[in-house]
């Protein structure tokens, strides 16, 4: 029977946590179930709402809010520990310890809703494709539209460029404008990607043992790419399963402070490029595309300014 860990980090979203359990737990799971929360220092009663309505899940509490990498990076540490399968970068998959291939692992986000046989439907899928290392489904906002980030192409110059110039949002159908969201594609259609949202994905713990835990350098955002970024180079991988819906209500934690967000936003995207694309980008390229983010990201803070707190958001 495939074991099963799901990892939710919390932050002040106490009520979305709770139906984000209660989906979990309303219908059997074929899979043996570990859910774990780690707590980001929430002062809403999240700890506390856990422990007492779902005794079942093991709850981290960390004393400080350490961001998202950092929190999950809690609960993959011991998870990784029971099942023998300690991190580590391993310089090719036979210098690995003997790997778990029936051990999964879940990055699942509090303001989710996971419906009947969703999890069984993304554990089947790697069950039943031992070279995909890790997958992700068609995750549905509360308007009904797809999460664009479920399914996505590594933020190269060019692509960045192209989001950048709003050639994206212009030209939608375009293999080439509209790579980084693959907003070219039919939703409904299966393919390999290069990444994957944090929110709702799915991973060998194999997997993980070998390419390492999340980056910490990434406060919020940006820590789901640079993990993808580093599966694939394991030479993994990576599908969207559209078969799968996940229902996601986006930006419960970041919307609590709007200013903080949009810069660790803006962050991830400089430490994103730094590590992976600047060493082999020209330096005048490297020089617009960092001017690029802080030129967005003044923009992004001004118009947040202006408009009412109920409505600011990141991006």
């Amino acid at each position: 029977m495939p074991a099963l860990a799901i990892v939710i980090v919390n932050y002040n979203t106490r009520e979305l946590l709770r139906d984000c359990l209660h989906s979990l737990y309303a219908h059997p799971v074929r899979a043996t179930l570990e859910v774990w929360v780690a707590d980001n220092a929430s002062k809403d009663g999240s700890v506390a709402m856990v422990q007492a309505e779902f005794p079942q899940v093991r709850v981290i509490a960390s004393a400080k809010n350490g961001g998202y990498a950092y929190a999950n990076n809690l609960a993959l540490r011991q998870i990784l520990e029971a099942w023998g399968l300690e991190p580590g970068a391993w310089q090719n998959k036979s210098q690995a310890p003997s790997p778990k291939p029936h051990h999964y692992i879940m990055l699942l986000n509090s303001d989710t809703i996971v419906p009947p046989r969703a999890l069984d439907g993304l554990v089947d899928y790697l069950e039943a494709h031992p070279a995909i290392g890790a997958c992700g489904p068609r995750l549905l906002l509360a308007n009904g539209k797809l999460d664009l980030a479920c399914r996505r192409s590594f933020p190269s110059p060019a692509a960045f460029v192209y989001h950048a110039v709003g050639l994206s949002k212009v030209f939608p159908n375009s293999p080439r404008f509209g790579a980084y969201n693959l907003t070219y594609l039919d939703e409904h259609q299966e393919t390999e990607v290069d990444a994957l949202v944090g929110a709702c994905m799915l991973v060998r713990a194999a997997v993980v043992r070998e390419v390492g835990l999340l980056d910490e350098t990434f406060f919020m955002y940006g820590e789901d790419l640079d993990w993808c970024y580093r599966i694939k180079e394991y030479g993994w991988k990576i599908m969207y399963v559209p078969a799968v819906i996940v229902h996601h209500y986006k930006r419960a934690s970041s919307s609590q402070r709007p200013i903080a967000s949009i810069r660790a936003f803006y962050h991830a995207m400089r430490v994103f490029h730094r590590k992976h694309y600047a060493a082999r980008t020209a330096a005048p390229l490297n020089w617009l595309i960092e001017a690029g983010i802080t030129l967005k990201e003044a923009w992004s803070l001004g118009s947040n300014l202006v408009r009412p707190a109920a409505s600011r958001r990141v991006g």
